[in-house]
């Protein structure tokens, strides 16, 4: 039988942007103006975590844009973050720094328990707190989430947490950490196994031993990490919704983790674009623009078209998401296209520019570097096409 169109439950129009759309674009756009390439090419350089700009970040509050209102957010829905995220890299600047208080706060706020939200929101809204941290990979699972090794053992009105954390970024920026641990045995069914808990990384760090820290040297300027957790004791408070139901509410954060990080790189392939295409107009050899010969023009103009076709699938993804139905497949869609289409836009650009592009003072290196990432993370390009394959084609498991 013919496959279900993944888009058919969303209108698919290209309307003019809102004036709200306008208003936040251009709010954003003039606070990164403040953080200038320098700024982050010695971020880059010193490896050092931007604090400033996730300051003003927080201050002006778009680090809050999801919380509700009555805990002192925006309440705005995935649609505007999205304006924000893609806006933040088109800038030049890099949201990996901040983006994860946006993805892991829908397990928080659809999952949480009003008390959760009470202790927390109002304080992570106000920067008083960060939730930056996401910990879900391990070194033997990987993608492979069912398969996880960290365990959480109920101990009287505790947790003791148990295992290895891999890849996760801001850890030593993070007040809060989102974590998803295994509470079942050996019977319990693999999609019942595991929880999600909400770890305060204040309480972790006096309890010595039981909680480390390392970080890992990369090609980029990511603050990632290994955490290591030997017998670290939690309030069973610290637990999100009901235990075995962990999974579930991941795989929402995850969901929204890859419409956000999709937006991310269409900002980064606009950056790129419009970078190439200045330089391009204006760089003249045998004298002629090089913009003339279609040598430049025609990976310029497919990567364009490949960006405006990205924006369109993140834009049904998000719609999705925010009325809480069912978006697996295009949240892996978005993510699968615009992570491709940055890329091809930063290797148009790379080219374009020629031996400039290496030059650091141009910024398209850096964001050629931090654009590769997305391609692998947090899913790689060949998972989701597997995924797809299997879930919506209905074609047999190749794994």
């Amino acid at each position: 039988s013919r496959p279900a169109s993944v888009t058919e439950r969303i209108k698919m129009t290209a309307e003019p942007a809102s004036e709200q759309e306008k208003s936040i674009r251009d709010s954003v756009r003039k606070l990164c103006a403040s953080f200038p390439g320098e700024y982050w090419r010695d971020c880059d350089r010193q490896r050092r975590y931007p604090s400033e700009f996730v300051g003003e970040l927080t201050k002006s509050g778009w680090l809050s844009l999801l919380i509700p209102e009555r805990y002192g957010g925006s309440g705005l829905a995935l649609n505007e973050a999205c304006w924000v995220m893609e806006e933040i890299h088109r800038s030049g600047c890099n949201g990996g720094a901040a983006h994860a208080q946006m993805y892991t706060m829908g397990t928080v706020l659809r999952h949480g328990s009003e008390a959760q939200k009470e202790e927390f929101l109002p304080k992570i809204a106000s920067g008083e707190l960060r939730l930056q941290a996401f910990g879900v990979s391990e070194p033997d699972s990987g993608t492979d989430t069912l398969s996880l090794k960290t365990t959480a053992r109920r101990d009287g009105d505790e947790y003791i947490i148990k295992g290895t954390k891999l890849w996760t970024s801001r850890a030593e920026h993070s007040d809060l950490l989102l974590l998803l641990a295994r509470t079942g045995d050996e019977s319990t069914p693999r999609r019942s196994a595991l929880s999600t808990f909400l770890v305060d990384l204040r309480d972790a760090k006096r309890q010595g031993d039981a909680f480390s820290i390392q970080p890992i040297e990369t090609m980029i300027n990511h603050s990632t990490c290994q955490i290591f957790f030997d017998d670290l004791r939690i309030p069973a408070r610290s637990l999100i919704g009901i235990e075995g139901d962990g999974f579930k509410y991941i795989l929402s954060s995850m969901n929204a983790e890859r419409i956000l990080i999709a937006s991310e790189c269409l900002g980064d392939a606009r950056f790129f674009l419009d970078r190439a295409t200045a330089y391009a107009r204006e760089r003249e050899v045998f004298g002629r623009p090089i913009g003339q010969n279609q040598g430049i023009q025609f990976p310029l103009a497919q990567a364009y078209a490949s960006t405006e076709a990205a924006s369109l699938m993140v834009q049904a993804a998000a719609a999705l998401y925010a009325a809480n139905e069912d978006c697996g497949p295009q949240a892996n869609m978005a993510k699968y296209l615009a992570s491709e289409a940055s890329w091809a836009a930063g290797e148009a650009a790379m080219q374009a520019l020629g031996g400039f592009a290496f030059a650091t003072a141009f910024d398209v290196e850096r964001k050629w570097r931090e654009a590769r990432l997305y391609r692998t993370a947090p899913i790689s390009s060949n998972l989701i096409l597997t995924h797809l394959a299997e879930k919506v084609l209905g074609l047999p498991r190749s794994f």
